[in-house]
């Protein structure tokens, strides 16, 4: 057994993959030092704050989100008991990447940010209008790929169906 195997089986990955892991803690090690040089204790309670607001509201409201799309999108199997589908995942792709645009841009997004023109020069209004055709531009991209692959899904088993039928007379 050659040195890689054994650390493949040991650590389940590459070592290019372990030092790119260690180098992101240490450069996370790094930042995060470098935010405590300034106000430890007001980024101490803005870091639990975050966390508690993650934790007791947020996650409970995209849980409960999420199996309300998983309802629409489920089926059900042949023992009556419901299957969710793959499609959920062209609600949740556009919904994550807008959530994750509008987390980067909030303050502009809802107009906090007061110097944002004195200090680029640039105008600060629109960025609300830009995420909304962002976020819906992302639906229904989502929309049109789940169409086109479900209509060339239908043609396929339609297709098998109608080959399947052929099969059934040629063989009478």
């Amino acid at each position: 057994m050659s040195t890689t195997t054994a650390f493949r089986d040991r650590y389940g990955a590459s070592p290019l993959h372990l030092l790119l892991v260690l180098a992101s803690f240490a450069l996370a090690v790094y930042a995060g030092l470098r935010l405590l040089k300034g106000d430890t204790l007001g980024v101490a309670m803005w870091f639990v704050g975050a966390a508690l607001l993650h934790d007791l509201v947020l996650l409970p409201l995209y849980a409960v989100t999420d199996r309300a799309v998983q309802a629409v999108f489920e089926r059900t199997a042949g023992a009556g008991k419901p299957v969710p589908r793959a499609s959920v995942n062209y609600v949740r792709v556009p919904a994550f990447v807008s959530g994750v645009l509008l987390l980067v841009w909030w303050p502009l997004v809802f107009r906090q940010v007061g110097h944002y023109t004195a200090s680029t020069a640039l105008p600060g209004d629109g960025f609300l209008a830009r995420w909304l055709l962002i976020t819906a531009g992302l639906f229904a991209a989502s929309a049109a790929v789940l169409l086109v692959r479900t209509w060339r899904g239908t043609g396929a088993v339609r297709r098998a169906a109608r080959a399947q039928k052929q099969a059934r007379k040629a063989t009478k």
